[in-house]
C-alpha cells in the first residue's frame, strides 16, 4: 500500500461527532476470520449466523433467455438468502447426490472438498443446476489454484463428454434438456467475470462450447450471438477506459515544473474552476463511482495471489494478470490526497490557504454525507500530510471544529469503529433507498483490501487432507459481493464536464515541490526544516 494511505493515521486530532445531516447509524457484528479456533471436524473457520450481508445486484438478476428456456431452468433462491445464510446449504437447491466423492459437508454446509469434485459440482447436468452463491464463490476463488482458462478448459471437457456432445448424430432432445443450463453457467460467467476472456484461450473455449449447444436449435444460436455480442462490448469498454487512464498519466507533470515554463497556464485555482464545495464532493462522486465500476471482483483475489504448495512449478495466477482497475483507484486516491496539498499550499497568502482548507472540509464534509468515504479519506490524508499541517499560522485562521467532526469519523482507533458503524449506516440505507443518491456507498477502499488481505493471510487456502478451505471462500465472496453491490450504482448527479478535467488533469506538487511551497509559505522553524528548504530552492528553483 502506498503510504499516504495510511499517514493521517499518526497521532491526529479527534474530538466526538454528530453531524448535523448524519447518516442513520447501526451497528453490526463484523466476522473477522484471523484468530478463530477451526472446527475440529473440519479444520475451517468457524461461521457466524449473526452476519448479515448485502449482496450484489448483477448475480441475483435473472436474464431470461426466453421462456422456453425458463422452464427448464432450475429455479434458485434470491442470491442474497444464500449468503446471509451460513454457507451453501444443499438442502437449498436442485438435489445431486455427493458420493462423498471429495466434497465435505457438516450441518449440510459446503465447507471443503477436492479441487476436482468442487469443479464437477460446478457443472450443470439434465437433473442439476450449481446455486448462484456456489458459482460466484468458486469462480472467484479458484484462481488462487489454476488459471481461469484452465477451469474453463476442464469444465468444457466434462460438459462434452457427460453429455456426449461430441458424438455424431447428437439426440436434439437432449441438447433441448442441457443447453439453457450450460448457457446459463457461460451468460453468469462472462456477466460477473468478463476480464478472464480477455485470454484467447479462455475465449477460444467458449465459443467451442457455446458453438456446440448452439448446434441443435435456432433459439440458442441466437442466444449464444447475443452472449458473445454483450462480452465483447464489455471487453471493448475497458479497453477505451484503459486508453483515457493511460493518456492521463501520460500527460501528468509536476505543478511545480508547469508553474516555471508556463506561469499563465496555470494561474486557476479549486476554487475558481468550482466555488461550490456540494459541487466539488458531486464531481468526485462521478470520478469514485466510474472507477470503481471497472474493478472486477476478481482483482481482490488476484492482488494476493501466491504459489499453490501443491502445485510445483507455476504460481496460480500472478503471472496473468488482465487488468490493473484496482492499482489505478488506488492511483486515483493518492492524487486527490496530492491534489489538496497542493491546492492548500499554493496561495501566497495566508487567508487564502485558509479560505482553501475550509473549503476542502465542506467538500469533505458532503462527501461523508453523501457515502463517499474514499474521497473524504482522501481529503483528510491531504491535510494531514507534512507540508500542510506544518502551516501553524495558516491553521489558526481556520475554524476546526468541522474538520475535528470529520477526523473522529474517520478515526483509526479500535480498528476504525467509528468509519466501520458509518460504512453499516450507509450500506443500511442502501438497502432501504428509493433513490440512486441514497444507494451510494464508496467505501475506504485501502482498509477494504486490508481486510480482505487479513482474511486471505488468516486462513489457509487447503485444509491438512489437501482440499479446498471453501469455508474461507464463503467469507470472501460475502465481502467482494458487497463491494460488487456499491460498486453498480449510477451516479445521479450531473456530470460537470469542466470541473472533472480540472480534477483528473492538473498537475499537482510532488512531495519536495510541496515542502517547497510550504516553506515558502510559512518559514522554516528549526535547522532541520532550514537546510531541507535551501537544499530545496537550490535543487528545484536553482536558487541559494
Amino acid at each position: 500500500m502506498n503510504e499516504i494511505l495510511f499517514q493521517w493515521m499518526r497521532g491526529h486530532k479527534s474530538l466526538g461527532f454528530v453531524s448535523e445531516t448524519a447518516i442513520d447509524l447501526k451497528i453490526q457484528e463484523r466476522m473477522e476470520c484471523s484468530g478463530r479456533k477451526s472446527r475440529q471436524s473440519c479444520g475451517g473457520v468457524k461461521q457466524s449466523t449473526k452476519q448479515k450481508t448485502v449482496l450484489f445486484s448483477t448475480l441475483a438478476k435473472e436474464k431470461s433467455l426466453t421462456a422456453h428456456k425458463q422452464e427448464r431452468m432450475p429455479q434458485t433462491p434470491p442470491f442474497a438468502a444464500m449468503f446471509d445464510s451460513s454457507g451453501y446449504n444443499r438442502n437449498l437447491y436442485q438435489s445431486k447426490e455427493d458420493s462423498c466423492g471429495g466434497l465435505y459437508y457438516h450441518d449440510n454446509n459446503l465447507l471443503s472438498g477436492s479441487l476436482e469434485a468442487l469443479i464437477q459440482h460446478l457443472v450443470p447436468n439434465v437433473d442439476y443446476y450449481p446455486d448462484r452463491t456456489y458459482i460466484f464463490t468458486f469462480l472467484l476463488s479458484s484462481r488462487l489454484f489454476m488459471h481461469p482458462y484452465e477451469l474453463m478448459a476442464k469444465v468444457c471437457h466434462l460438459c462434452i463428454e457427460q453429455q456426449r456432445l461430441s458424438e455424431p448424430g447428437l439426440d436434439k432432445n437432449r441438447i433441448r434438456k442441457i443447453a439453457p443450463k450450460i448457457l446459463q453457467l457461460l451468460t453468469e460467467w462472462t456477466e460477473t467475470f468478463p476480464y478472464d476472456f480477455r485470454d484467447e484461450r479462455m475465449m477460444r473455449n467458449l465459443k467451442e462450447l457455446a458453438q456446440r449447444i448452439a448446434s441443435g436449435d435456432e433459439m440458442y444460436r441466437k442466444n449464444v450471438q447475443q452472449l458473445l455480442q454483450n462480452l465483447l462490448r464489455k471487453l471493448a469498454t475497458v479497453s477505451q477506459y484503459e486508453e483515457v487512464l493511460a493518456k492521463i498519466n501520460a500527460t501528468s507533470t509536476d505543478r511545480l515544473t508547469v508553474l516555471k515554463t508556463k506561469p499563465q497556464s496555470i494561474q486557476r485555482d479549486i476554487i475558481t474552476v468550482c466555488n461550490d464545495p456540494y459541487a466539488l464532493a458531486q464531481q468526485l462522486t462521478h470520478i469514485e463511482l466510474e472507477r470503481l465500476n471497472y474493478i472486477g471482483p476478481e482483482e481482490f483475489v488476484q492482488a494476493f495471489v501466491q504459489k499453490d504448495p501443491l502445485d510445483n512449478d507455476k504460481s496460480c495466477y500472478g503471472d496473468r494478470k488482465k487488468t490493473r482497475n484496482l492499482e489505478a483507484y488506488v492511483e486515483w486516491f493518492n492524487r486527490l490526497s496530492y491534489l489538496v496539498a497542493t491546492e492548500i499550499c499554493m496561495p501566497v497568502k495566508k487567508k487564502h490557504r485558509a479560505r482553501v482548507i475550509e473549503y476542502f472540509i465542506d467538500v469533505a464534509r458532503e462527501c461523508f454525507n453523501i457515502g463517499n468515504f474514499n474521497s473524504l479519506m482522501a481529503i483528510i490524508s491531504g491535510m494531514n500530510m507534512s507540508p500542510v499541517s506544518r502551516l501553524k499560522k495558516t491553521w489558526a485562521k481556520v475554524k476546526t471544529a468541522k474538520f475535528d467532526i470529520l477526523e473522529h469519523q474517520m478515526d483509526p482507533s479500535s480498528n476504525f469503529y467509528n468509519y466501520r458503524t458509518a460504512l453499516r449506516g450507509a450500506a443500511q440505507r442502501s438497502l432501504t433507498a428509493h433513490s440512486n443518491r441514497e444507494k451510494i456507498v464508496i467505501p475506504f477502499f485501502s482498509l477494504l483490501i486490508k481486510d480482505i488481505y487479513f482474511l486471505n493471510e488468516g486462513c489457509a487456502n487447503r485444509l491438512p487432507n489437501g482440499h479446498v478451505n471453501f469455508e474461507k471462500f464463503w467469507e470472501l465472496a460475502k465481502q467482494v459481493s458487497e463491494f460488487m453491490t456499491w460498486k453498480q450504482v449510477e451516479c445521479p448527479f450531473e456530470r460537470d464536464r469542466k470541473i472533472l478535467q480540472y480534477l483528473l488533469t492538473i498537475p499537482v506538487f510532488s512531495d519536495d515541490a510541496l515542502y517547497l511551497a510550504s516553506y515558502e509559505s510559512e518559514s522554516p522553524e528549526n535547522h532541520i526544516e532550514k537546510d531541507r528548504w535551501k537544499t530545496l530552492r537550490s535543487t528545484l528553483l536553482g536558487r541559494v
